[in-house]
């Protein structure tokens, strides 16, 4: 997948700004990813404005910026498949088809949420789209993933199982266990790192020996692949072969996507000056590497849309969204006597 660069390249914002060759993609598989890219974005930047109004009372960890890697890697799934998010999860639940207005209404805590307005921004499911939940704890649902793996190869489904993690997950001791599993037992479990470079305010290289996380699955003997998670053609071609080995060998495999976030770790903010090398320059640089700014100038150049259908498609989306959270906020709260409900199972 590294092509003129190299991958160490990855690393640097200077590297990786240019557009890219889109052939052999069609025009409408073009026009779908890059509406979902929009959507994650307008939605991400309406929620972090919503926060900021205190509109939204519980914290949110936004993916703005990373975009490409849950689009890309969700046009290669299917229904059938078990898919784990993390404590930065909008992106994950929104590039597989779940419903935007279901996600707002379990943001401001309404029962037509998809956690019926119990669980906020990191408690998130749609079991209709096959995601499996998303938990604050921090590689907390990796190891779900390879439960849900065993349940596959008991089975004999061709369905995988994929968990999405950040490179702060990878300093968990679950996480090294979970490969362990997954390899011995030959596990049909696609581990995705989003190395957004910063574990919570802190510069991966300052907490590890290498930037790179990929050398866990080296350890393990697991295939992997190291992709510019800022694009999002890349990220498809990636996925797509490695999640067609996993059908046919039922072996896990690892994807390390380079991305950056352009929200800090919670909430609106930018955060500028944490860490080290998160400064207002760096910042400046990473965006010109932006998921969206980079495949909508590399349609353009190419002709498969003009500025201006893209500019439409944009608004279209933007309206259809401000249109969903003025009608989410009209939908019944959660009711304070069902608060024990759905606590245990009752089997009748």
């Amino acid at each position: 997948m590294i092509k003129n660069n190299t991958t160490e390249d990855l690393l640097d914002p200077n590297k990786y700004q240019d557009n890219y060759e889109i052939s052999p993609f069609s025009k409408e598989v073009c026009e779908s990813l890059f509406r979902k890219l929009v959507l994650i974005r307008e939605t991400e930047i309406k929620i972090a404005n919503e926060r900021k109004l205190n509109n939204i009372k519980g914290p949110v960890h936004l993916s703005a910026g990373q975009e490409a890697v849950s689009v890309g890697i969700s046009e290669n799934v299917k229904n059938s498949d078990y898919i784990f998010g993390n404590h930065r999860s909008h992106a994950h639940i929104l590039s597989l088809g779940s419903p935007v207005d279901k996600l707002f209404a379990e943001l401001i805590g309404r029962s037509t949420g998809l956690s019926k307005g119990y669980g906020g921004s990191m408690h998130l499911v749609d079991m209709d789209v096959g995601f499996m939940g998303s938990v604050p704890i921090v590689a907390g649902t990796v190891s779900m993933a390879v439960g849900a793996g065993f349940a596959i190869s008991q089975r004999k489904s061709d369905s995988i199982s994929i968990a999405y993690l950040g490179d702060g997950a990878v300093e968990e001791g679950v996480f090294h266990e979970s490969l362990n599993l997954a390899k011995v037992n030959n596990l049909p479990v696609l581990f995705v790192v989003e190395n957004n470079l910063f574990s919570s305010h802190m510069d991966i290289d300052k907490r590890q020996p290498s930037s790179f996380t990929s050398r866990f699955a080296k350890s393990n003997l697991i295939e992997y692949k190291i992709v510019d998670g800022n694009n999002v053609l890349d990220v498809l071609r990636c996925s797509k072969e490695l999640i067609k080995n996993i059908r046919e060998t039922k072996e896990p495999k690892f994807i390390e996507a380079i991305t950056y976030r352009m929200f800090g770790h919670v909430d609106w903010r930018e955060d500028i000056d944490v860490g080290t090398n998160r400064c207002e320059e760096s910042l400046r640089k990473w965006k010109l590497r932006c998921p969206i700014k980079r495949f909508q100038n590399s349609l353009i150049e190419q002709n498969f849309f003009s500025e201006s259908e893209l500019d439409s498609i944009k608004l279209e989306i933007i309206n259809a969204l401000d249109y969903s959270w003025q009608k989410v906020t009209n939908d019944p709260l959660v009711d304070k006597k069902s608060l024990l409900n759905n606590v245990y199972f009752e089997n009748k």
